[in-house]
């Protein structure tokens, strides 16, 4: 066990914040901790790791524990490059290295029979056993697989982190993080600025994590992929589910109902004790009975209410007159954004079309245009090229995921009145009280409101407006977990046509009956929900895997039926090559571990000659460069 929470608890200037909590993390813990904004969750963390002291209870942990915890907004040192950055998490063996080849030359310049020499040699010895348990020679295939799996593939590791954007910050920081390698690794809000390949890295990465993990985060996805148990943080306490989060919702509405079915029996049993003594206590044939009903209400051991955060979104997506069967036909779309000298090209050839009815989902890498797709389909961005039509009848709702259709000057009542000036007041305080804009939040201007409360009058406004079509980019962003999905039951349920981005996979998985993916020079489209287009890119990845250590296909062009069964033939030729390569791999590394030992114990000799010496120290550093390019080429094989 890692640590122990006892009944741990603490407040602040008199309010209590968390109480009565009891938990364990273990060696292999993988805990999900979720709770509304304000619920507690930092705090619980600051007291696991020491940051902040409990008042109440007792907290135990493993002495000398490790403990790496990932905040929202982590600092690296800026002057540094990328690499000098992750080798800073190695920074004692790499020292450790350094004092090796030191004593190497001392050792080479003294007699093998004095003192000093076998001195050195000890110190040589005790040295290279802590390098080598400490994987020294595979430091920089370490960070470089680390790096690929977190999105920096390719990048020069000579770049200055002063020169990176806050989301490459964030996820350098992750992976520094990662490189250390915590007993116990607490990460808050790690999918933040994560596409979906590194996501589906970063899942398994933690599923193959030797420590423990605590995520703080409002991505269920992700909940679902790492998370073994599901800690919530909710009315100043806290309950643990085991599973993930799928497991956690029927856990918690079983309980919830079940809490719910044995308060009102008690309450029943209550009424009705409560009923027998006031008629039969002054009575004297049964005021005896009655005395004992009023003891037995005495001991009764009251349940408590259950409760729960009853204020929720009420959204419902509604529309009047239906458009034409084709909504929207985008042929060759081509798009460059920014002003000159600053400009950035984003697409070409992009080709679609949405029929009636279709909700329709855009996903893509980081920067290359979703967001700004939905602007130049709205006219506010021009394209370079390529023609686009919307059908007749088409009527757009549209949420911009900064709400920048919002006016900042406004405030929470004025910016939807405004636009519907033949509403009582009334009616458009019901209107916002459905998003929980309520009392003196409705005099509150739009650009002091938080991202949750700005998103929250943009559905008002949606709802307000009855479209038939909803343009959403990024809907997701800003709400908790309850809110985000009440917003997939409004979207689910509506019966209009949509197209969305999001990054969402929860959302992805539910809502679109079709995704689209942009690349740089094209679309793929996939008639399908999130799982569908998993299902696919794996097939994809596998079929590129086997195509890249394919032999070239003959001259000759073979038949239809010749051709799928070379193909099938080439395939299982290739995957088996791939095989027995990772195999020949793992051989040869176990014999090249074999040989550096060797070497190394000869180097230890007390009679081994000064020339001899550089012989072995030679001999040694070309086995050590060959381990490594074995290693990259094995981990390379393995992802």
């Amino acid at each position: 066990m890692l640590i122990s929470l006892q009944d741990i608890g603490v407040s602040f200037a008199g309010t209590t914040i968390l109480e009565h909590i009891t938990a364990d993390v273990q060696e292999d813990s993988r805990i999900g901790l979720i709770g509304a904004n304000g619920a507690g969750k930092s705090t619980l963390l600051n007291m696991i790791t020491g940051e902040l002291e409990n008042e109440w209870g007792e907290i135990v942990r493993k002495p000398m524990l490790g403990v790496g915890y990932l905040h929202q907004n982590s600092g690296l040192t800026g002057g540094n490059t990328i690499r000098r950055e992750m080798r800073s998490v190695f920074q004692k063996v790499l020292d450790a290295k350094e004092q090796l080849d030191d004593l190497q030359l001392d050792m080479g310049q003294l007699d093998p029979q004095s003192a000093e020499y076998k001195e050195k040699a000890a110190a040589y010895d005790k040295l290279l056993s802590y390098y080598e348990v400490n994987d020294g020679y595979t430091i920089d295939v370490k960070i470089q697989s680390v790096l690929n799996g977190m999105g920096f593939r390719g990048r020069d590791l000579d770049t200055r982190i002063s020169t990176l954007s806050g989301g490459e910050k964030t996820r350098l920081a992750l992976c520094k993080l990662l490189l250390a390698e915590p007993e116990l690794l607490i990460l808050d809000e790690p999918t933040n600025h994560l596409d979906f390949k590194t996501l589906r890295w970063l899942e398994e990465h933690l599923k193959e994590y030797k420590g423990a993990v605590i995520v703080v985060s409002h991505d269920r996805y992700f909940l679902d992929e790492t998370a073994k148990e599901i800690w919530e943080v909710e009315f100043q306490s806290m309950r643990v589910f085991p599973g993930n989060y799928s497991k956690y919702k029927v856990l918690k509405a079983d309980l919830m109902a079940r809490w719910e079915k044995e308060y009102e029996a008690q309450q029943e049993e209550i009424a009705d004790l409560e009923d027998y003594v006031a008629r039969n206590l002054v009575r004297a044939t049964t005021s005896k009975s009655a005395k004992s009903r009023v003891k037995k209400l005495e001991r009764m051991e009251r349940i408590e209410r259950p409760r729960e955060y009853n204020k929720e979104m009420s959204l419902r997506f509604t529309f009047g007159r239906d458009p034409v069967k084709e909504v929207l036909n985008a042929q060759e779309l081509s798009l460059t954004v920014g002003e000159a000298g600053r400009k950035k090209h984003l697409f070409d050839h992009l080709s679609f079309v949405i029929e009636r009815g279709d909700k329709v989902a855009v996903i893509g890498e980081n920067g290359i245009g979703k967001s700004s797709l939905l602007k130049g389909l709205l006219g506010q961005l021009k394209f370079d090229s390529g023609r686009y039509k919307w059908g007749d009848e088409v009527k757009i709702g549209y949420f911009d995921q900064e709400n920048r259709q919002l006016n900042p000057e406004n405030t929470v009542l004025e910016e939807l009145w405004s636009r519907y000036p033949q509403k009582t007041e009334t009616e458009v305080r019901t209107e916002l009280g459905r998003v929980l804009l309520q009392g003196e939040d409705v005099y509150k201007k739009v650009a002091v409101l938080s991202g949750g409360e700005r998103a929250k009058l943009a559905f008002a406004v949606l709802m307000a407006e009855h479209k038939n079509f909803l343009m959403l980019d990024e809907p997701t962003n800003h709400l908790d977990l309850r809110s985000k999905e009440i917003l997939e039951d409004a979207l689910d349920e509506f019966e209009g046509t949509m197209l969305f981005v999001s990054h969402d996979r929860y959302l992805l998985r539910r809502v679109p009956d079709k995704i689209i993916e942009i690349f740089a020079d094209h679309v793929e489209v996939f008639p399908g929900n999130y799982d569908y287009y998993m299902e696919k890119m794996a097939e994809k990845e596998r079929l590129a895997a086997i195509q890249a250590s394919a032999a070239p296909a003959p001259e000759k062009k073979p038949s239809a039926g010749a051709a799928s069964y070379q193909k099938g033939k080439e395939a299982r030729a290739a995957a088996a090559k791939a095989r027995a390569r990772v195999k020949a791999l793992e051989k040869r590394l176990e014999e090249l571990e074999a040989e550096i030992a060797e070497v190394e114990a000869q180097m230890t000799d007390p009679g081994l000659g000064y020339e001899a010496l550089q012989e072995l120290c030679a001999k040694l550093e070309e086995l050590h460069k060959e381990q490594d390019a074995d290693m990259e080429e094995w981990v390379e094989l393995s992802e």
